[in-house]
């Protein structure tokens, strides 16, 4: 079967106290409802210095969203770990480890945005030995021994679920972060389909002598919103696929390598480029067939501010039409 994610940002054009607390409820409302209805993941990130809300902080999300649910898991691509404590950091992802029995994946960025490091006072030209000393500090202190910190000797507790640690992948599209990833034995995410950094980790584990694996992105990734009608759902909400898409853009630096990424100057432009995609259900199981049984569907009710009743609508057509359905496709 395919992956079933539910992306969730909390971006909202036009941020109110009131509107970001009904969107944020929302948000956990829809995870606990995605987890009676058998999806894999709920999908976070981490952005800061946004006028629009960009979730800041996916931790704390997702523990509301283990607190509400049992089963599903939430992945948070990617947290931005040199702008955090690293011993805040892995108490942090151990009591969510074990609040949730090893419901939650981390994968570790550097972020792209100087703005977010000079915001919390990091040094973006040092990122790479910010993330160096996060990585090695959170896999030290997930064993719940003494170490060596800084020039005194630290431990950290509770020790979490997980054994050895809690899920952990390095992002990035970087030989820089495929060579980290090798040498701490990490498994790496690349940002975008990139078999040749794949095969490039792959040879720099070799030469560390490390395990690990790829979790490659498919060479084409689909944001998608359910519509009964997508032409009327286009005319009436593509502004909001648009805000997210032309935020995002203007944060990617040029030759950035990225699964989602789009030019598009209006919404007719962005629906042709078929990334952010408005679809029926029907259409939503060829994608799936199309996809294949290791693909995944990513659902992105709340997208660039969407109304949130259009969000639920599009969420119940994609549970009542779609995934009793897929079974019917002979993964």
């Amino acid at each position: 079967m395919p992956v079933t994610v539910l992306r969730l940002n909390l971006v909202d054009p036009a941020p109110t106290p009131d509107t970001l607390t009904a969107r944020y409820r929302a948000a956990v409302e829809m995870a606990a409802f995605a987890d009676d209805h058998g999806l894999t993941t709920v999908q976070a990130e981490e952005h800061h210095a946004t006028a629009n809300g960009w979730l800041p902080s996916p931790l704390t999300f997702a523990g509301a969203v283990f607190g509400a649910t049992r089963r599903i898991g939430v992945t948070v691509s990617a947290l931005i770990t040199p702008l955090h404590d690293p011993l805040r950091l892995a108490e942090d992802i151990a009591v969510l480890d074990l609040l949730s029995g090893g419901r939650l994946v981390t994968v570790a960025g550097l972020g792209y945005r100087p703005q977010e490091y000079a915001a919390h006072g990091r040094d973006w030209a040092g990122r790479g030995a910010l993330q160096d000393e996060v990585l090695q500090t959170l896999l030290a202190a997930w064993t719940g021994e003494p170490f060596r910190y800084r020039g005194r000797t630290v431990r950290v507790t509770p020790r979490p679920y997980t054994r050895p640690h809690p899920p952990l992948l390095i992002g990035g599209s970087s030989r820089a972060a495929a060579r980290r990833a090798a040498r701490l034995g990490l498994p790496l995410f690349p940002s975008a389909h990139l078999p040749e950094l794949a095969a490039y980790y792959d040879a720099q584990r070799a030469v560390h002598g490390t395990d690990g694996w790829v979790l490659l992105p498919p060479e084409r990734t689909w944001l998608l919103h359910l519509s009964e009608d997508p032409d009327r759902t286009w005319a009436e909400y593509g502004g909001h696929l648009l805000h997210e898409a032309r935020t995002y853009a203007s944060w990617q630096t040029p030759g950035s390598r990225s699964a989602v990424h789009s030019a598009a100057e209006d919404a007719e432009a962005l629906r042709a480029e078929g990334v952010y995609r408005v679809v029926t259900p029907d259409e939503c199981l060829r994608l799936a067939a199309e996809a294949g049984p290791r693909g995944s569907l990513i659902l992105h009710p709340l997208c660039g501010g969407m109304p949130v009743d259009e969000g639920w609508r599009s969420l119940h057509l994609f549970a009542e039409r779609v995934l009793p359905r897929l079974a019917d496709l002979g993964f």
